[in-house]
């Protein structure tokens, strides 16, 4: 019986660090979303209005750039957009590692150390995640000519030609 309660708390462990690697990216959605439903909750919205007002927020934040990242045409700006976005996955990376690892080890020196490398890795996967958002191209010769781009590639020689354009 002990055995499978270890197991179930391994697989529990696993599957929160699965879930903390896969949200992390929107960690600062969430965090947007949070206090702007926070906010509307205190100025009397209730709390289904909050939640509403809430996820609108988180949702206008993660178009927002999603946005920045379609219109931005310089690499450093859309390094500096991502991260803005993976600077908060880091964070959250960094103490979702130390309440791991508090619990099981009574070192500080090595609970730290063990949660920078967390913040490490949370931090790069996110960083990964979202360098895979970039729209390929976009930033060398703009948006309207990658898409074009993609639509010619998928076309044969002779459709091709119907969709050459002059860029400046």
């Amino acid at each position: 019986m002990i055995i499978l309660a270890i197991i179930a708390s391994l697989a529990g462990i696993a599957a929160l660090c699965w879930l903390l690697f896969n949200l992390a990216v929107f960690a600062l959605p969430l965090f947007a979303g949070v206090a702007v439903g926070t906010w509307a909750h205190e100025t009397g919205a209730g709390i289904p209005g909050a939640v509403i007002v809430g996820a609108i927020a988180a949702a206008l934040t993660f178009g927002l750039f999603q946005l920045l990242l379609l219109v931005a045409r310089p690499a450093w700006v859309k390094l500096l957009v991502i991260l803005a976005f993976v600077a908060p996955a880091a964070i959250a990376g960094y103490h979702a590692t130390f309440g791991i690892v508090k619990l099981t080890m009574p070192s500080d020196t090595w609970q730290l150390v063990f949660s920078i490398v967390g913040a490490a890795a949370v931090g790069l996967t996110a960083f990964m995640r979202l360098t895979l958002m970039t729209p390929p191209g976009a930033s060398r010769t703009g948006c309207r000519k990658s898409l074009m781009t993609a639509v010619t590639d998928r076309a044969g020689p002779d459709e091709a030609s119907l969709f050459r354009f002059r860029t400046p």
